[in-house]
């Protein structure tokens, strides 16, 4: 067992873990600042974006590159001028370090040589958002960002879908309306809050429920990057209370499919996953009862063979 004084003196440099802001300027403490001026080295995530920020306020610190794809070679290079006695700041892009970047890594290293790591607080988006979402805050976990392949995005889906915790994803502009597709896909349509541009000039909130935000993103093209703040499942492994589910209990599931396509105007391939959705099925079983229960002789319905 190993018990960290941070404050008292130690044979070795210090690693500090300093936060940078997420988009506001403003959100950088004093105590970020006089570290960053202080310390031997300072660790970045992108050093183009990092000197920037330096720039702006003053700082003339040494400045190393600590990345995905040089953190092996990079945190040895580190741990030898720690050990030396140096001191090194980590900071990420924007917010805090070793959130969804391999600054945790480098934490874990200094901390088995007995390297006194200490935290500089400062922005986060994930929290940001879920303090402002208007969903419950009593329990909430990190999910940061999902797979991109669908097999593994599903199967990471089906793990988090029984929480009862609020669940905060980030997610990039151009993936945005993929992921939300796959929440209503796996998890129904819950109530969900789209936050982007977070402390900037156009930061925004958008409150619904998944299929809500599904359609605002088809009017309009999507901006920013985006924290996910989803609702954890409420009575049930995912499935959404009972009232919500009355008006197409007693349908077919061809019934319920061609509900939505006459009523909503959606394509049958939306259709299904909607009706999915309703029932916590998979798209595919319901696709394939479909099929099963579709009156002989109707057409094909156009796009429904590439579900």
């Amino acid at each position: 067992m190993i018990v960290q004084k941070s404050f008292e003196p130690a044979n070795t440099g210090t690693l500090y873990l300093v936060g940078t802001p997420i988009g506001n300027l403003e959100d950088m403490t004093y105590r970020a600042v006089r570290t960053l001026k202080e310390v031997d080295w300072i660790a970045a995530e992108d050093t183009r974006q990092t000197r920037k920020l330096l720039a702006h306020f003053g700082i003339a610190g040494r400045l190393v590159s600590y990345r995905e794809h040089n953190k092996e070679t990079a945190g040895e290079a580190l741990l030898k001028r720690l050990l030396a006695g140096e001191s090194v700041a980590l900071v990420s892009d924007a917010g805090l370090p070793a959130i969804s970047d391999p600054g945790s890594e480098l934490v874990a290293l200094a901390a088995a040589n007995r390297v006194p790591v200490v935290p500089v607080p400062g922005a986060n988006a994930a929290l940001s958002a879920l303090i402002a979402s208007g969903l419950s805050t009593a329990q909430f976990a990190f999910i940061g960002f999902l797979p991109r392949e669908r097999k593994s995005l599903r199967e990471e889906l089906e793990r988090w879908k029984c929480a009862s915790a609020t669940l905060l994803i980030y997610e990039a502009p151009h993936r945005i309306a993929k992921t939300l597709e796959a929440l209503l896909e796996v998890w129904g349509d819950r109530r969900i809050v789209l936050a982007r541009e977070l402390t900037k000039k156009h930061e925004e909130f958008a409150r619904g429920a998944i299929s809500e935000c599904i359609a605002l993103l088809k009017e309009r093209q999507p901006l920013g990057e985006y924290v996910i703040v989803v609702e954890g499942a409420q009575g049930g492994c995912g499935m959404q209370p009972a009232a919500r589910e009355t008006w197409w209990s007693g349908l077919s599931v061809a019934q319920h499919v061609e509900r939505y396509m006459k009523q909503e105007g959606l394509t049958s391939k939306e259709a299904i996953k909607r009706a999915a959705a309703d029932r916590g099925e998979r798209t595919r079983d319901v696709y394939n009862r479909y099929l099963a229960e579709k009156p002989p002789g109707r057409a094909w319905p156009e796009g429904l063979e590439e579900i």
